[in-house]
């Protein structure tokens, strides 16, 4: 478990893991210097020390890539939940992390994804259900039937997205609640990023799902 890593740390621990799925290797410490903006590389050892530390991974500073992950001992990742997003009504987001979620280290994020909360039900047909935790892509196309999260009127919500000419309507996946309807030109709407994935777990605690 990574309940203990900082916020630096678990990014970092994320880019190790991305990088090593994609190249096939670990990246150097100019790599990872690059990546998050440090000067210098004295910075990035500071920070696979406390990693190794903390068992996430080994290191041989004999060898140029020399960062072993220990996945096995280390299925999950900590990240940060921003906020939360009403499948009914608008909910806030966040400025800061109002929660956090052990996602397995098998589930791939996209670059510069977030996660949100679900509330609600409105989604339930599509299996997307109140306390989910959402994966958000930011970077992702809006089309026409896709699920989106989106800002409106200083809320967050998360529709299945249609535009048909010059209005927008935002689709529920439950006959009780009516599709919302807005001009293309609504000044307090924007989409903020695609749903790419759903994560729920189970609570053994209350045996609800959270």
């Amino acid at each position: 478990m990574t309940r203990n890593l900082t916020e630096t740390q678990q990014k970092i621990l994320q880019y190790l893991i991305d990088f090593k799925e994609e190249k096939g290797r670990p990246p150097s410490l100019s790599e990872i210097a690059a990546e998050f903006g440090y000067k210098n590389r004295s910075t990035v050892r500071e920070h696979l020390m406390a990693l190794e530390k903390k068992g996430m991974i080994k290191r041989d500073e004999k060898i140029a890539r020399g960062i072993e992950l220990l996945l096995e001992e280390n299925m999950f990742v900590t990240r940060p939940i921003i906020g939360e997003a009403a499948a009914g009504s608008p909910v806030t987001i966040y400025p800061g992390a109002i929660d956090t979620v052990d996602l397995p280290n098998m589930i791939r994020m996209p670059k510069e994804s977030f996660l949100l909360k679900v509330k609600g039900n409105s989604l339930k047909d599509a299996y997307i259900f109140n306390g989910d935790v959402i994966i958000v892509n930011p970077n992702s196309e809006p089309i026409n039937g896709r699920i989106i999260a989106a800002v409106l009127d200083d809320g967050a919500v998360v529709k299945r997205y249609f535009k048909k000419g010059k209005k927008i309507e935002l689709v529920s996946e439950n006959p009780e609640f009516a599709p919302i309807v807005i001009e293309e030109t609504h000044p307090n709407f924007h989409v903020v990023g695609v749903v790419v994935g759903v994560y729920r777990s189970m609570d053994a605690k209350t045996g609800r799902y959270s």
